[in-house]
C-alpha cells in the first residue's frame, strides 16, 4: 500500500503525532530518574504504579467512548486534555515554581489522556485500512513513534535537566496545535456514523448506568478465554520491554560508570550513566526505524504463534544479558536483543486484534487488548523498589522469568486456537505486491 493510497486522516495523524512523540520522548524516559531523585526509589515506584493503575481504567473508558461517541471526538478531547496537562507540567518546572508533586499529577494526567486517545486512534486505522494492509500500516505508525525514540532521548539528555520548562511549554503548544488540526481536518470513521440513536442513548444514561453498560460489554469481550490468554501473555512480556524507561534507566544511570566506549590510537570516546542511557534509547529507536516495516513484511509469511513465542524468549534473554555486566558493549548487545524481540511482533499485534474484533466493538477490543500494556506498565515499576531490596542481578532474573512464562502462555494460546479452528489468518499479499512498498 503506497503513501499516495493512504487516507488523508492517516497522513495528517502520522505527521502530527510524530512531532508530538518527539517532544514526549524528550522527557518521558527520564521521569523514573526524576521521581527517584525527588521521592526516593520506593516512593517513586509506588507513584508510578498508581499513575498506571489510573491509566488502566482510563483506557477502558476510552475504548468504550470511541465506539459510542466516535473516533474523532475522543481524539480531539484527549489531545486537548494533554495540551492543558503540559501547560501545568511546565508551570510545575518553571523558574518561579518547582513542584515534584504537581509534576507527578500532570504526568499522570498525560497518561490518562493518552489512554483515552489510543483506542480511538487504533480503531480509526482498522476502520480505514483493508485487512491485508493493516499490519503494514500499523508498522509504519510504530516506526514513526520510534523515529521519535531515536531523536527524543538524545535531545532530552541535553534539554530535560537544564531547560525543562521550555521543553514542556513547547510540548504544550505543539499538542494544542495538533488538537486544532484534528478538529478541522480529520473526518469521523466510526462504522455507524449515521446511527445517532446509539450515541444519544449513551449520552442520556446516568453515569452509573453508563458504567454498567460499559462493564457489560467488556465482560463479554473478556469472557473469551483465548483473548484473556493473549492479554496475560502480553502483560508478562511487558515486564521486560517496559523496563527500558524504568529499571533499565535507573540501572544504567547508577551502575554503568563513565568508561571508554570506542578507542583508537591515543584517542577514545567515553560515556556512561544518564548520557549513555540516552544513547541506548536511541539505539532501540534507530533499529526499529530501520527494520520495523521490513521485519513485519517478513514475519507476515509465518504463522503468528511461533513468532510471538520466539519474541518472548528473546525478551527474557535480553534481560539476562543486560543484568550480567556493567560493560557498555554488553548493554548495547542486550538492547539489540530486546529490539529484535520487539520488531518480531510489533506489526502483528494490532493486526491480530483487528481480526478478532467486530466492527461495532473495535474501539473496545483495542482497549481491552491494550490492557497488556496498561496493566503491564502498572506492574512494571515494582522493579525499581525490587532492585533496591534484592539487587539488580536478581531483579533482571525475575524479569527474564516473566518473559519465559509469557512464551509458554503464547504457546498454549495458539495451540488452543488451532485446535478450535478460531485461528483466522488474513491472506497476505503476493510477493510482488509486498515489494511495491509503503
Amino acid at each position: 500500500m503506497r503513501w499516495k493510497d493512504w487516507d488523508r486522516n492517516l497522513k495528517i495523524r502520522l505527521l502530527g503525532e510524530g512531532m508530538v512523540h518527539i517532544l514526549f520522548w524528550m522527557f518521558f524516559p527520564f521521569m523514573a530518574v526524576y521521581f527517584a531523585d525527588s521521592f526516593g526509589k520506593g516512593a517513586a515506584g509506588g507513584l508510578l504504579i498508581l499513575s498506571q493503575v489510573i491509566g488502566v481504567f482510563a483506557n477502558l473508558v476510552g475504548g468504550y467512548c470511541a465506539d459510542r461517541f466516535g473516533r474523532k471526538r475522543m481524539m480531539v478531547a484527549s489531545a486537548f486534555g494533554q495540551g492543558v496537562a503540559f501547560v501545568f507540567f511546565a508551570l510545575a518546572n518553571s523558574p518561579w515554581y518547582d513542584s515534584p508533586v504537581l509534576s507527578f499529577v500532570c504526568f499522570t494526567a498525560l497518561g490518562v489522556f493518552g489512554s483515552l486517545y489510543w483506542p480511538a486512534s487504533h480503531a480509526m486505522v482498522a476502520d480505514l485500512v483493508k485487512p491485508e494492509y493493516r499490519n503494514q500500516v500499523f508498522a509504519v505508525f510504530y516506526t514513526a513513534i520510534n523515529i521519535a525514540v531515536v531523536i527524543g532521548p538524545v535531545l532530552g539528555g541535553l534539554f530535560f535537566f537544564e531547560h525543562r520548562f521550555t521543553l514542556l511549554l513547547t510540548a504544550a503548544a505543539v499538542t494544542l496545535i495538533l488538537t486544532f488540526v484534528i478538529a478541522r481536518c480529520i473526518r469521523e470513521t466510526v462504522p455507524r456514523p449515521d446511527d445517532a440513536s446509539g450515541f444519544r442513548e449513551s449520552k442520556d444514561l446516568p453515569w452509573y448506568r453508563f458504567l454498567a453498560v460499559q462493564l457489560r460489554d467488556y465482560r463479554v469481550i473478556l469472557s473469551d478465554r483465548n483473548f484473556v490468554l493473549f492479554i496475560l501473555a502480553g502483560i508478562l512480556a511487558a515486564q521486560t520491554f517496559m523496563q527500558l524507561d524504568l529499571a533499565i534507566a535507573v540501572y544504567v544511570t547508577e551502575m554503568i560508570p563513565v568508561q571508554s566506549f570506542i578507542a583508537w590510537g591515543d584517542g577514545s570516546v567515553t560515556t556512561g550513566g544518564a548520557e549513555f542511557f540516552g544513547w541506548l534509547m536511541a539505539e532501540n529507536g534507530f533499529l526499529v526505524v530501520l527494520f520495523t516495516v521490513r521485519v513485519t513484511r517478513w514475519v507476515d509469511r509465518w504463522r503468528e504463534g511461533p513468532v510471538f513465542v520466539v519474541s518472548s524468549l528473546l525478551y527474557g534473554v535480553s534481560m539476562l544479558v543486560i543484568g550480567s555486566s556493567t560493560h557498555l558493549w554488553v548493554a548495547v548487545g542486550g538492547i539489540a536483543l530486546l529490539t529484535v524481540a520487539e520488531l518480531l511482533v510489533v506489526g502483528l499485534q494490532e493486526g491480530f486484534v483487528s481480526k478478532l474484533a467486530p466492527e461495532d466493538l473495535r474501539g473496545q477490543y483495542f482497549a481491552a487488548a491494550s490492557l497488556r500494556f496498561s496493566i503491564g506498565r502498572a506492574i512494571a515499576p515494582f522493579a525499581i523498589p525490587m532492585a533496591a531490596w534484592a539487587g539488580y542481578a536478581w531483579t533482571f532474573v525475575v524479569l527474564a522469568a516473566f518473559a519465559f512464562v509469557s512464551a509458554s502462555v503464547y504457546h498454549v494460546l495458539f495451540r488452543r486456537l488451532e485446535r478450535s479452528g478460531r485461528l483466522r489468518v488474513v491472506p497476505s499479499r503476493r510477493k510482488d505486491a509486498l515489494e511495491e512498498g509503503i
